[in-house]
């Protein structure tokens, strides 16, 4: 009776609960029943009204199946999930997800891994499912955080402890992959969840970096198989999140990124904080490059106080960041990132100054370590600001040369920009040099098409002002940014080495026509050009590498930028360098005055060949044929070696030791060359780009208009005479010798006259411009009439009287 009554109640539960029952084996090993489970599929798509109650259903088997521990039937209830959701795609299938992810969290919730290995795997494969219609009021705000602590396991077998890990991960994937691409699944870029997503992830790569180092691994055989290896996984899910973030989302996980770096102190060393800045970089879409830079940018100016090796860290990564980001589009964040670096420049030398004046609170070897680590952080940022300004284009790069050397600081100047502070001037000379070098990275390999453009007059007129500091390396600098602009066909390694060329033809020189633009440039701006290089010889300080660096900017001129016209200014040039150190009676050491012979004639030898003019080659190899026998002194290859007798005077009267104009023009003028203009002795010309080093004081302007105005009282009537054309040409050739003529005496008399007499002279023109004055004043203005009818006498003489107020007549402005 009992056994019919058991039948009749089967016989009467409902269609869907035997067949779900159906599906499960009498025996546990025979795993799930293949015929009855098409049964149930059939039914199921056949009534998908009914998949939320067989879900809910499967949902109570397989929660009593756990507390039993029969584990066998959990296998079967989660395989029979599985074919149900890849067999249903209807608006139907919402509930039945519900009982789904409420049973795969119920195997994560387990102590077991291979029920919470088993849990992820069905998660992973319903986030592969697409859905047709969005959920509204799903969460996986659970799922995150279970994955993530997966993804942290500590278990105690390392094979299992790797399985938990691995399933972790995919997890995490299979939650990325079902909430990036839904715009109401927003809530994943969280900082809640992407400060637990991201560090799992980064958890794994750092861990398993010995085996497996992230972007390239060692040898095959050490690296387990993709689908098991946690950083390769860790890798493929983090460039997946990071592909599919958005302008505004991606705050939070660089942030989570950063934070990780810090609380793991994986600045230093930072290989494993560059492999993720290059993953990050490569994964996410190229227009938001900048915004990376731009949150690497604020958390350097954070940590601004950090340790020198992790500032240099954080550095060198941004440097890594930009050179990915520097071949694609970073748009407003050139100029930050200079701004920003050379901010960090200055405190960098700040601090360091700062550790160097501490002798009394720390040793004089912790002292020196300190400096030597800020030395570092400050080559990484040179290194940094040269390689970012090397990869950008053409047009940017320029801008970018201007910005740094309108950051150049002067010795002695006040700072006006709020984060630099008044600094001493060994400091300065410090920043200076960094600045220098940072632009030599930068000009490398800028290739401009004009040298207006290249050499525009807010980078020209500081860098020749550089030329003529004090400073003999910083001379150097300026010099060799020069050679990096104006170099535009790579010949500078072919002249490196000043020295006596026997054939310039040996050194396949390449060069083009000059430009009618460079023509231009050289018309506008070769006067100051030729200026700095004759004062440039001058300075006392000059070493080898100076007089090298001056004539491979003689060579490259030549190369680049000259015409016939430029060629005779060259000559002119040089030959008022050999005239400066033959006769000049300035204080010169007889090293200069040797350097500068040398110089001459390594130059004049390249020139010669150059334009090949035998008889112009001939006179050059004849002078230096006589100073190899008489005069080695006047060679570089002799002047510049560290034991070279210097003799004590220059041998003024023999003349085949030097190069004469007489023959120079000569051999120039046989092949058309206009050489009028090497009669006249070449004088530098004053110029305006000085400012860093000197200023015109208000006695040389009132001199100025002292001599104004006596030249223009001085000029009387002359009488006419017939105007032709060579009164004109000889008018014109006069003046320009006779101008050119005072120029030299001013200049000759400011730098021997005594003090006292310069003074003197200017407060006498001083005196007379103020008599000059006076008397126009006293003839110009007058007393006004006076009312009061009173006489009034003025020098002796009476004058009349003074009409009454109301016959006065007033100009319109005075009246009321």
């Amino acid at each position: 009776m009992f056994a019919g009554i058991c039948g009749c109640c089967g016989s009467l539960r409902p269609r869907y609960k035997r067949l779900v029952d159906n599906i499960f084996p009498e025996d546990i090993r025979d795993g799930l029943v293949k015929s009855e489970m098409e049964k149930l599929t059939f039914y199921v798509v056949s009534a998908p009204e009914k998949l939320d109650r067989i879900g809910a259903y499967l949902a109570e088997k397989l929660s009593r199946d756990v507390v039993r521990h029969r584990y066998g039937y959990v296998v079967i209830a989660m395989e029979a999930l599985d074919q149900l959701l890849m067999a249903c795609r209807s608006q139907s299938i919402k509930p039945f997800v519900e009982s789904f992810l409420h049973m795969v969290a119920m195997l994560l919730e387990s102590p077991e891994p291979d029920l919470q290995v088993l849990g992820t795997n069905s998660f992973v494969k319903f986030s592969s499912i697409e859905e047709d219609t969005p959920s509204y009021h799903r969460r996986y705000d659970f799922f995150v955080s279970q994955f993530s602590a997966m993804c942290h396991s500590t278990h105690e077998n390392p094979k299992t402890r790797t399985r938990i890990r691995v399933a972790g991960i995919k997890g995490l994937q299979g939650v990325v992959r079902k909430t990036v691409n839904d715009e109401l699944q927003a809530i994943i870029w969280e900082p809640q969840h992407m400060d637990k997503l991201i560090p799992s992830l980064l958890f794994n790569m750092q861990e398993a970096e010995d085996v497996y180092r992230v972007g390239h691994a060692s040898t095959p055989s050490a690296v387990q198989d993709g689908d098991e290896n946690p950083a390769m996984l860790a890798e493929n899910c983090l460039r997946e999140l990071l592909g599919c973030a958005a302008y505004g989302n991606m705050n939070n996980a660089i942030h989570a990124v950063l934070v990780h770096l810090d609380n793991h102190n994986l600045w230093e060393p930072n290989e494993f904080a560059g492999s993720c800045f290059r993953i990050i970089m490569y994964s996410i879409q190229a227009q938001y490059s900048h915004h990376v830079i731009q949150q690497v940018l604020g958390h350097l100016d954070a940590h601004n106080r950090a340790t020198p090796k992790v500032r240099a860290g954080m550095v060198q990564v941004l440097q890594e960041a930009v050179e990915i980001a520097a071949k694609g589009s970073i748009g407003p964040t050139v100029l930050e990132v200079f701004d920003t670096l050379l901010k960090h420049l200055h405190m960098s030398v700040e601090l360091e100054n700062g550790v160097g004046s501490r002798h009394n609170s720390e040793s004089s070897t912790t002292s020196k370590t300190k400096e030597s680590e800020e030395k570092i952080v400050q080559n990484a940022i040179v290194q940094t600001i040269g390689f970012f300004g090397g990869n950008l284009p053409d047009y940017q790069r320029a801008e970018v040369m201007m910005f740094i050397m309108g950051k150049f600081p002067v010795c002695g100047a006040l700072c006006h920009t709020p984060h630099m502070v008044q600094i001493g001037d060994q400091s300065t000379r410090c920043i200076q040099i960094m600045l220098l070098r940072s632009l030599i990275m930068v000009t490398s390999g800028f290739k401009a098409k004009t040298m207006s453009a290249a050499l525009p007059a807010p980078l020209l007129d500081p860098l020749f002002s550089i030329s003529l500091m004090e400073d003999s390396e910083l001379r150097q600098l300026a010099l060799e940014i020069l050679h990096n602009i104006i170099d535009r066909h790579d010949n500078r390694a072919k002249l490196r080495g000043i020295r006596i060329i026997p054939d310039v033809a040996a050194l396949k020189i390449k060069r083009e026509k000059i430009s009618k633009q460079d023509i231009s440039f050289m018309k506008m701006h070769g006067q100051q050009l030729y200026r700095h290089i004759y004062l440039g010889c001058r300075e006392e300080d000059n070493v080898h590498k100076n007089y090298e660096l001056l004539f491979i900017t003689l060579a490259l001129i030549t190369i680049e930028l000259a015409n016939e016209e430029v060629v005779i200014d060259l000559i002119s040039l040089v030959i008022a360098l050999q005239d400066l150190a033959l006769f000049n009676d300035v204080n010169i050491s007889m090293f200069m005055r040797c350097g500068i012979m040398a110089l001459v004639a390594s130059y004049l030898n390249f020139l010669s060949q150059m334009i090949a003019i035998p008889s112009f080659c001939q006179h050059v190899t004849k002078v230096l044929e006589t100073r190899n026998q008489d005069a080695l002194y006047l060679l570089p290859e002799h002047i510049f070696k560290d034991k070279c007798l210097l003799p004590s005077t220059l041998e003024k009267g023999n003349k085949s030791l030097y190069f004469l104009t007489s023959e120079i023009s000569e051999s120039l003028a046989g092949l058309g060359y206009s050489v009028d203009r090497l009669s006249v002795p070449y004088v530098p010309h004053e110029s305006d780009e000085d400012s860093l080093s000197k200023r015109k004081s208000v006695v040389d302007i009132i001199s100025i208009q002292v001599d104004l105005l006596s030249s223009s009282q001085s000029d009387k009537p002359q009488m006419a005479e017939e105007i032709t054309f060579e009164s004109l040409k000889k008018a014109i050739d006069t003046s320009a010798t006779e101008e050119q003529e005072r120029r030299r005496q001013v200049i000759e008399k400011f730098q021997k006259a005594p003090f006292e007499e310069i003074a003197a002279q200017c407060e006498s023109k001083t005196k007379s411009l103020h008599n000059q004055l006076q008397k126009i004043f006293e003839l110009a203005v007058r007393p006004p009439p006076r009312p009061s009818g009173a006489v009034t006498i003025i020098s002796g003489h009476a004058q009349s009287e003074s009409v009454p107020v109301y016959k006065m007549k007033f100009p319109d402005l005075c009246v009321y």
